[in-house]
């Protein structure tokens, strides 16, 4: 069996070296193509060696296909991954600091909110070369595995305007189905679940133990629970005021909605620090930050260790290598992904992407109407989709009066400020993301000419209400 995996963004090691694990933890995968490419060659060149150490001691003989050359990566591909953060740091530096300017405190910033939007705005015009590429030059039936954030709006961008069928992938629904068997005292395959909203605001509507609806005890059992009664403070709220619990960890819950970090002597009353992803503000950015010196520190410290085995027992809960293996093996498998909504989710609008379950196998990955999502929950993912259209439009078109209103309709924005004030914070952040944002010349242009005015809105030295350091 032989077919070529492509890694675009390859330099995200921690994540392709584990995607790349579990795609060769298959058997019938020994003699499988791979190709990994990225923009920093140096990056590149030693996220191949240590994952060509890893394919040599487990006695695979494949060869890496290793190049800056994007096209050439492609060609042929029947699986593209997109695991790429365009603007790395810098910009999601100022994803976070510039809103914190006029008081918006984000957590993680990556899927909607201020930072979550002006990602999709750098994004989606660089992965929608990449469905180009892949059109031209990969084969016909190529399927594109979308890991990138903001997940949602990239996978509409490259459906919509790509001309690629692309699923995006998240592990969301497996975290939050651990949570959910542990609070219950169960092992995690004796819970069934069904999932279904959009991504990072899915729900757990169906959560059944040996055919018994277990739903109506998540919230007893979630507020006795020694630890997540005090790290899943929003979660646990949203759960009793909506009836469901949400997939996504409390930090990036609470910048999704209008209310729980608007009022910055609140903010500590929903967050817990005893890490980030419990609410730490920039807590993602912090960490990100810290590590980012992993080639030099602790590459020559993973080549001094064993190499990582291909083993199946190993394999992680990413949905990515058992997509691959179900299309061509044949075995069954089921997950959640996102796709284009076409009425899975018929109170969810049809263009809209729905994280929803899927079952894979030789006939290809089949999506089973849900219906009507819980009315509540329908309406907390409707204001989010909103925001999402809004900014896939923008940022394909280059518009910045759509990209404004994004911004206005976005949950948390639109609570924090008034509209001049979100006027000024986008002029701000169109201009700092000058370099990566080339379908707004324009636009930015008039934007410095608003800044050098003398009748700007002062804005604050504000580091957030929640800071570890």
């Amino acid at each position: 069996m032989s077919f070529k995996v492509v890694f675009i963004g390859a330099g995200s090691i921690e994540f392709t070296r584990r995607l790349l694990s579990d795609l060769l933890s298959v058997p019938e995968f020994k003699d499988i193509e791979i190709a990994f490419t990225d923009i920093n060659e140096r990056n590149l060149e030693m996220v191949t060696q240590l994952c060509q150490r890893d394919i040599d001691e487990n006695g695979l003989n494949i060869k890496i296909q290793s190049i800056t050359d994007r096209r050439a990566a492609l060609k042929n591909a029947k699986y593209v991954f997109n695991v790429v953060r365009v603007g790395g740091l810098d910009a999601f530096k100022l994803d976070i600091e510039i809103p914190l300017k006029y008081g918006v405190d984000q957590c993680v910033g990556d899927t909607i909110c201020a930072g979550g939007i002006m990602y999709g705005q750098r994004g989606i015009p660089v992965v929608l070369d990449f469905c180009r590429d892949i059109r031209e030059v990969a084969r016909d039936d190529c399927l594109l595995l979308n890991y990138a954030n903001p997940n949602a709006m990239i996978t509409w961008a490259c459906n919509k305007y790509g001309g690629v069928n692309t699923i995006g992938l998240c592990h969301g629904v497996q975290h939050g189905h651990e949570q959910i068997a542990e609070v219950l005292g169960l092992k995690k395959d004796e819970v069934d679940i069904i999932c279904a909203g959009i991504n990072h605001q899915t729900w757990y509507i169906q959560v059944r133990h040996n055919g018994k609806d277990m739903t109506g005890e998540l919230l007893q059992a979630f507020e006795r629970h020694p630890v997540y009664s005090k790290t899943e403070k929003v979660r646990i709220d949203m759960l009793r005021r909506f009836g469901y619990y949400s997939t996504e960890s409390n930090g990036h819950l609470s910048e999704y909605v209008p209310w729980y970090r608007k009022r910055p002597d609140e903010i500590m009353d929903w967050v817990d620090l005893s890490s980030w992803v419990n609410g730490e503000t920039g807590g993602y950015l912090r960490v990100c930050t810290e590590a980012r010196n992993w080639f030099e520190k602790d590459f020559p410290k993973w080549m001094n260790e064993p190499a990582r085995k291909f083993d199946p027992a190993e394999r992680s809960s990413e949905h990515g290598s058992y997509i691959i293996e179900g299309l061509e093996t044949g075995r069954i498998y089921r997950g959640h992904f996102n796709v284009v909504n076409k009425g899975v989710i018929t109170n969810l609008p049809a263009d809209a992407i729905v994280e929803v379950p899927g079952y894979v196998d030789a006939n290809g990955i089949n999506i089973p109407v849900v219906g009507d999502l819980p009315l509540g929950c329908a309406a907390v993912c409707n204001a989010s989709i909103s925001v999402q259209r809004l900014a896939v439009e923008a940022a394909v078109h280059g518009d910045d009066q759509l990209l404004r209103q994004a911004m206005m309709m976005d949950p948390l924005v639109g609570a924090v400020l008034n509209p001049p004030e979100i006027w000024q914070m986008t002029d701000e952040m169109l201009v700092a993301e000058e370099q990566w944002l080339p379908q707004y010349t324009e636009a930015i242009k008039k934007a410095k000419e608003r800044l050098s005015s003398n009748r700007l809105i002062p804005t604050k030295n504000y580091k957030g209400a929640a800071r570890i350091s």
